[in-house]
């Protein structure tokens, strides 16, 4: 039996995890909706030993700029039979690109999230010391994974049943903001799960997974709002919308990210190619 374990059974892990169950796979986690303790390494331990394929979706610490996982069991993980092992990173390693595209060749590290990045270059490398600023410059323009088993995916903004423009325009916190040429790109979290599974018989490497319509966040706020019926809030400048650190983060940067490699060597398919066709699913859901 084909056998995940996920570090972090989170919104895109569960999405994941419930897919792979349908089809007949084990799958067991750490976190809120797991069923290993975190904490416990010898249970951690256990189920490594036990996982064809294993997945991290947990984020480097805020505090200490350090990916808990490797931290603890990256060790295990490199000597473990499993022969995919997989991370869901960010796209936020690319930085501001002015609006540019992004591909997986970009350089990274340039941003504010610089614990993400190295998290990322991390996953890559198990040949050598996979914790400390070394990998940095050796993968630093992304590439082919330096370990077979590799695979990472840098995420844009998620989106899916319960956290979308929806939910933000039905709860009074959905904004507008008067900056015309900022674009960002995005993922329903289904299509995260399917770039995942398209990549177990895939080439190893680096992939963006993010849809084909880049855009800014007002044109999908005004639709989440036309399939609503609702008039859309005001624009509003950064400093009227009075936004939180992250979210004025998110603003800082812009950029479209493309996603032709997963496409071209996973074969990885979108069941929904833009924000349109992602949001009126998730109506037609009843979320």
């Amino acid at each position: 039996m084909n056998t995940l374990f996920i570090f972090g059974m989170g919104y895109s892990a569960k999405v994941l995890a419930n897919r792979l169950r349908n089809d007949g796979w084990q799958v067991n986690g750490t976190g809120s909706d797991g069923d290993v303790d975190f904490t416990d390494p010898a249970a951690v331990h256990a189920a490594l030993a036990g996982a064809t394929h294993i997945l991290s979706s947990v984020p480097p610490d805020r505090a200490t700029g350090t990916d808990p996982v490797l931290a603890q069991f990256a060790d295990a993980i490199r000597t473990a039979p499993a022969h995919w092992i997989g991370y869901l990173s960010s796209t936020g390693v690319y930085g501001d690109a002015g609006g540019a595209w992004v591909d997986e060749a970009a350089s990274v590290g340039t941003g504010r999230r610089n614990a993400r990045t190295e998290a990322d270059l991390a996953w890559q490398v198990w040949g050598g010391q996979v914790l400390g600023r070394q990998v940095l410059g050796r993968q630093a323009s992304g590439g082919q994974a330096l370990d077979p088993r590799a695979r990472v995916f840098r995420l844009p903004g998620i989106y899916g049943p319960g956290r979308s423009a929806l939910d933000r325009v039905r709860d009074g916190s959905a904004k507008r903001i008067d900056l015309p040429d900022q674009v960002f790109s995005r993922v329903h979290v289904d299509d995260i799960a399917g770039g995942v599974i398209a990549s177990f018989d895939g080439a190893p490497g680096v992939y963006n997974l993010g849809d084909d319509l880049p855009c800014s966040q007002n044109r999908v706020i005004e639709a989440a709002c036309r399939l609503l019926g609702v008039d859309p809030p005001p624009l509003q400048s950064l400093e009227e919308a009075n936004l939180s650190p992250m979210a004025r983060g998110f603003y800082a940067e812009n950029r479209r990210v493309a996603n032709g490699k997963a496409k071209r060597l996973l074969g990885w398919t979108l069941r929904y190619p833009d924000y349109e066709a992602g949001l009126a699913a998730i109506l037609a859901g009843g979320n």
